[in-house]
């Protein structure tokens, strides 16, 4: 229960990382999801991922809207700043902290009802404007908090807990993402951590809007036959770009793809992903190819994992608007405020 501090006491033997933390450090309170929560292990890879890259807590902004996956920024890094925002409105509140410090690292936690549905225009705007961040949808296709109700991503044929069958078409989140010019684009799944942490730490270390759709079965209302979020059919249905190890969530499954061609693509901060290719031909800096790999894969029934789509030199909405190289919060009063001269000038070359 998220009341119910977890013990400070550390084992002398943890191992810590190169800025003196425990991978205990960068955890949250006790998760109040269902057990077997899709979510939680989202949450258990964010965790991997920051303390494998050494990043300090409070230099952590995490921010989400409402539903089951917006309570989970509560349940990590527990040391960072959060906020949880309205239904849907976290895209919009994380551009203006961005705007104002730009000096953090800014973690947006969504759902599909809440980025998909009343949130779908924040969402759009956000990666259209290039706002750097690390965007991840934890998808299950139905609002959970309210008893199990499609949701936008739900696909149409799907059919819901109680047998009845989804007749709207799906929003694809990926698809849109490419479509609006997020330069940073995967998907993944719950259930593979040893995927996931890679493109989260990817994700972070990008130069401006990354995205990544993670598929997270709702194990109490969307784990069913006939749902196409649940984990079986994730686990028969997964068509990886990249090479990876599949985990269920009953046991630890290690596969051994066939070799094939291995393309580094350097990053803006000058780390590189190293991506062992499974389709002969897929060039993941290929915006249109990606948009269409993504759409042949869906028409088969398909979900297509691993980093989609990468552009190594991607700029931010910082650049667009040429800010202060320092953070607006750390500008002094004669920056913020250089006097009625310069407010004359600037509004004489506005005429």
């Amino acid at each position: 229960m998220t009341y119910i501090a977890k013990p400070q006491l550390h084992h002398p033997t943890l191992k810590t990382n190169q800025v003196g933390y425990t991978r205990r450090d960068y955890e949250g309170k006790i998760s109040t999801l269902c057990a077997g929560c899709g979510h939680d292990s989202i949450s258990a890879a964010i965790i991997q991922a920051c303390w494998e890259l050494d990043i300090e807590p409070h230099r952590v902004a995490k921010l989400s809207g409402i539903g089951c996956s917006s309570k989970t920024p509560d349940y990590f890094l527990g040391a960072s700043h959060g906020f949880n925002t309205v239904h849907g409105r976290m895209p919009s509140v994380l551009t203006g902290a961005n705007l104002a410090n730009r000096g953090l690292l800014y973690l947006g936690v969504s759902g599909d009802g809440d980025s998909a549905s009343i949130g779908l225009g924040q969402f759009a705007h956000a990666m259209r404007r290039g706002v750097r961040m690390v965007y991840i949808v934890e998808n299950n296709g139905v609002y959970g908090l309210t008893k199990g109700q499609f949701s936008a991503t739900a696909d149409r044929g799907s059919k819901s807990k109680k047998g009845v069958l989804n007749s709207d078409s799906a929003i694809d989140l990926v698809g849109m993402a490419l479509q609006l010019g997020a330069t940073y684009v995967a998907r993944s799944f719950s259930g593979d951590k040893a995927q996931l942490v890679p493109l989260i730490k990817g994700a972070i270390g990008h130069g401006g809007a990354a995205f990544i759709d993670v598929i997270s079965p709702c194990v109490a209302f969307n784990n069913h036959a006939g749902s196409t979020k649940s984990y079986d059919y994730v686990r028969e249905h997964n068509e990886a770009v990249s090479r990876i190890d599949f985990i269920t969530p009953r046991t630890e499954i290690t596969t051994d793809y066939p070799a094939g061609e291995v393309v580094d693509v350097p990053q803006h901060d000058g780390t590189v992903l190293r991506l062992r290719k499974l389709h002969e031909g897929y060039d993941p800096t290929d915006r249109l190819a990606a948009m269409n790999h993504v759409q042949l894969h869906q028409a088969r029934g398909e979900v297509v994992t691993g980093l989609l789509y990468l552009d190594p030199e991607a700029s931010d909405l910082h650049q667009a608007l040429n800010t202060s190289a320092t953070p607006l919060n750390a500008l002094g009063r004669e920056q913020l405020c250089p006097g009625a001269a310069m407010l004359d000038k600037l509004n004489a070359s506005l005429r």
